[in-house]
């Protein structure tokens, strides 16, 4: 798994990594019930086999998945990279509980727009609820600390890798009381 992770940072366009995920895949044991905790973090979309552009690695793109699977809560980031992150963002914000040993669900609640900071604290932002009229998930075929490997409800594979630097409270506010 070293190869594909040192890929995925460096090279995340080279043409073996499908070919290495299948491997991390056959080699890996998932068990959602004891990894959990594993499970939560903030991670980077590196690889994906979708065509569709907002499920695709670019330099020039966070394309992050923030899970908190012990709070029920998750959310997918969509930013520029480098200095101009802060200016704005397009998120999904889902509700989240574990299926199976291997299946997360996902029902998304809201999406939209989040803008700049604001003085005093708060943000802009424009969110609407999310009328989702299908049953979501992943799939997670490989875990570990630093990289999680995952199948979509509709097919897709993805290959993240953990931000350490990132923390969840980051992007995800705690619920109301």
């Amino acid at each position: 798994m070293d190869k594909l992770i040192q890929l995925l940072r460096d090279h995340p366009n080279d043409p073996s990594i499908p070919d290495l995920i299948k491997n991390a895949e056959a080699g890996s044991d998932v068990d959602l019930n004891q990894q959990s905790e594993q499970l939560s973090g903030v991670w980077e979309l590196r690889w994906s086999s979708a065509s569709q552009p907002w499920l695709k690695q670019a330099a020039w793109l966070d394309n992050l998945q923030i899970l908190d699977p012990v709070h029920s809560r998750g959310m997918n980031v969509l930013r520029l990279n480098g200095p101009l992150r802060g200016l704005a963002a397009i998120t999904v914000e889902a509700e989240l509980s574990i299926a199976s040993a291997t299946r997360v669900s996902v029902c998304f609640r809201k999406g939209g727009w989040v803008g700049p900071g604001l003085p005093g604290g708060g943000r802009l932002e424009f969110m609407k609820k999310v009328n989702q009229s299908f049953p979501a998930w992943l799939e997670i075929t490989a875990l570990d600390d630093i990289l999680r490997i995952c199948r979509g409800n509709a097919g897709t594979t993805f290959a993240l890798l953990r931000r350490r630097e990132m923390r969840i409270d980051s992007f995800l506010r705690p619920k109301d009381k």
